[in-house]
């Protein structure tokens, strides 16, 4: 194996090594079972890529999503729509229409037609829409993704059940010797196990805790009850090691089921740490050679490694955990009490992995606008003119909308431009131009041109305001502005904190609907969870349905039933909604904003004009044949007489246009 290293920034965040050595198990690229022996490995991680997927290119086209560019990502945590493998670690991604698929897929893509006779005796025709189905193949599975169809037969199949590309290696079984000694385990030999592992044993290996899952190998020695994984096998953990940059003497490795408390992040551990016996050091084998100077998402400034907290009934500023001083973790120099746990710190969703010892902090102008005088100003989005101050909502039009976050100024204090019709909310004029978020490591920068509409990813809304980006990263104005502690009026008693991503996705208690991105209560029995677009609804809004400012109501108990007064439909009255100042009316949240809210009036998408809907007569939608109810809608240009008022109708009239196209 070659000593030196090398940096697959498209891969993985930390240097990887050549291997030419037999890793028997899935590679952590493309998630497939190959004979592997030739690839790289980041032995930090216990990361495999297979040399083909490394070479995988940032951007393709795709025969099964014509028309969008795929983009590689990495760790996206969702399902390929195609074989509806999980993706891990690596896959291709259409940020328009959430369309994801693997590498596997995405190197052997399944052909449109296919015949397979000894699955079914017709053709097969994969399908371009996702669909729930009842697989016809032997698995009999309900499948809900993009299958091969039969329509002759009405039978659906899933693709993994009736296509292998015949050039592509399956799945194999690896030659493994059935009984091997271990230089950490002396006394007996280890046997293979392909089942489970005994009802006795924990379930993980001794060495590093991986716990036996799916198709990982197991070496067992019953007499002792000892367990190790195929990797720690193949490359155990040095018996002892000298690393400065952890502690001053040499450690040496335990390899025993013990209770610990870990000197470097002060979290519990119980297996085979490693120990100084000279000072009574104790420290996780994956705490060793922790960066001593990082950047994370959740504070502004750097965090710098320490061997001792010292800072008494303090809490994690990641996952609110208390912290014990008396042992190592990280700490801000300008913060004084904020400190974190060394994991919490080193997370894959917190720290971009860069070590900044060293590395000097670049300069960075962060202020968005210059002061002329105590109600003047000059932002950089708008050098050309000055903007001057209106406070608490003087002279406000109801048609003005923020051109940074496009919401009307409604009865807030803006900026507006002496010379032209440009408007900032005062909040909005005070974002910096650099900034962290808890949804993305690396700092986001302030981006104001309004060429192109975008979807933000914290609560997928479309705008073309003024966002925060960084990649394939996009963050609207109403989400960047969350920050933790957050406190909201819905939920006054406790604040609320992003938690870890690997959490399972949960109903938001303001609108009822399943959400990934999240922020939760973390008192004990609340339960209380909330999404990024119910946390950034508005308190207050004007809507013409009344003369009075709308408030927003956090759900009742009733039992009576609600009517909305926008699109006169059911409203549930557990989820959060819109009232009037005497409560005789609600309003659906989606009803008072709609699609558009979004987008400036005035500006162009998609071949459409965005104008007002503030007229008496309100026009008519060209798709469902509704009236337009929202306040915002699209005219498509050089037709006086065609509104869409919705994305939905618009994606919807495109289809039909180019299905009568075909």
């Amino acid at each position: 194996m070659d000593s030196e290293g090398v940096l697959l920034p498209l891969i993985h965040e930390h240097l990887m090594m050549p291997w030419n050595d037999l890793i028997p198990e899935r590679g952590d690229c493309c998630g497939r079972l190959k004979d592997i022996n030739n690839g790289y490995y980041c032995k930090n991680c216990k990361f495999f890529v297979h040399k083909e997927c490394s070479e995988s290119s940032k951007y393709i086209e795709h025969p099964s999503h014509r028309g969008h560019t795929l983009q590689l990502r990495r760790k996206p945590y969702r399902l390929c729509d195609l074989c509806r493998w999980d993706i891990k670690d690596l896959g291709y991604h259409c940020g328009i229409c959430e369309f994801d698929v693997d590498l596997y897929c995405a190197k052997y893509p399944p052909p449109e037609v296919i015949g397979i006779s000894e699955t079914h005796p017709h053709k097969l025709i994969l399908l371009k829409e996702q669909t729930v189905f009842n697989c016809g193949a032997k698995c009999g599975k309900t499948g809900d993704a993009f299958p091969y169809k039969c329509h002759e037969c009405d039978l659906s199949f899933h693709v993994e059940c009736v296509w292998h590309p015949s050039e592509v290696k399956q799945p194999l079984e690896v030659n493994h010797q059935p009984e091997v000694n271990h230089s950490y385990h002396s006394l007996h030999s280890l046997k293979l196990l392909t089942d489970r592992l005994p009802d006795y044993s924990d379930g993980k290996c001794r060495l590093c805790g991986t716990k036996k899952v799916g198709d990982k190998l197991f070496y067992h020695c019953s007499s002792c009850n000892f367990t190790l994984d195929m990797r720690c096998v193949l490359q155990p953990p040095p018996q002892s090691l000298l690393d400065l940059k952890t502690h001053d003497h040499q450690l040496t490795l335990l390899p025993r089921l013990i209770s610990f408390t870990c000197n470097a992040c002060g979290l519990k551990g119980d297996r085979s740490p490693y120990l100084c016996v000279q000072c009574d050091f104790v420290i996780h084998q994956d705490c060793i050679g922790l960066p001593r100077v990082i950047n994370i998402n959740r504070h502004d400034h750097r965090v710098s490694r320490t061997s001792l907290l010292g800072v008494v009934n303090s809490v994690c500023g990641v996952c609110r955990q208390k912290v014990d001083w008396t042992c190592g973790g990280y700490s801000c120099q300008d913060c004084p009490d904020y400190v974190v746990h060394s994991k919490c710190a080193t997370r894959n969703d917190v720290w971009n992995g860069k070590e900044l010892e060293g590395v000097p902090e670049d300069p960075v102008d962060i202020e968005p606008y210059v002061v002329i005088d105590d109600n003047t100003i000059r932002h950089f989005s708008h050098q050309d003119h000055y903007l001057r101050l209106h406070v608490n909502g003087s002279l406000c039009e109801d048609n003005k909308h923020c051109n940074a976050c496009t919401h009307p100024v409604s009865l807030q204090s803006f900026y507006s431009c002496i010379d032209c019709d440009f408007t900032l909310h005062q909040i909005c004029a005070e974002f910096p131009r650099k900034k962290r978020h808890v949804l993305h490591n690396e700092r986001l920068t302030l981006v104001t041109t309004k060429d192109d509409l975008f979807q933000c990813t914290a609560c997928h809304r479309f705008s073309n305001g003024f966002r925060y980006q960084h990649g394939n990263k996009s963050i609207d104005l109403r989400c960047s502005s969350i920050s933790e502690p957050f406190v909201h009026l819905g939920h006054p008693h406790h604040p609320l904190y992003y938690p870890s991503p690997f959490e399972e996705v949960k109903n938001c208690n303001g609108c009822n609907k399943s959400i990934y991105h999240m922020l939760r209560c973390i008192e004990k029995d609340c339960g209380f969870v909330l999404g990024f677009e119910c946390a950034t609804l508005p308190q207050v809004v004007k809507h013409r349905v009344d003369d009075h400012p709308l408030s927003l109501c956090y759900g009742e108990e009733a039992s009576g039933k609600y009517w909305c007064d926008i699109c006169e439909k059911e409203t549930n009255p557990k989820t959060w909604f819109y009232t009037c100042k005497d409560h005789h009316s609600s309003l659906h949240t989606q009803c008072v904003f709609g699609d558009f809210s979004g987008v400036m009036p005035g500006s162009t998408i998609y071949g459409c004009e965005v104008v007002l809907n503030s007229s008496m007569f309100r026009p008519f939608c060209y798709n469902c044949k509704s009236r337009c109810n929202c306040p915002i809608v699209v005219k498509v240009l050089d037709f006086s007489d065609v509104y869409f008022c919705s994305f939905g109708c618009m994606i919807e009239q495109r289809k039909k246009q180019e299905a009568l196209k075909l």
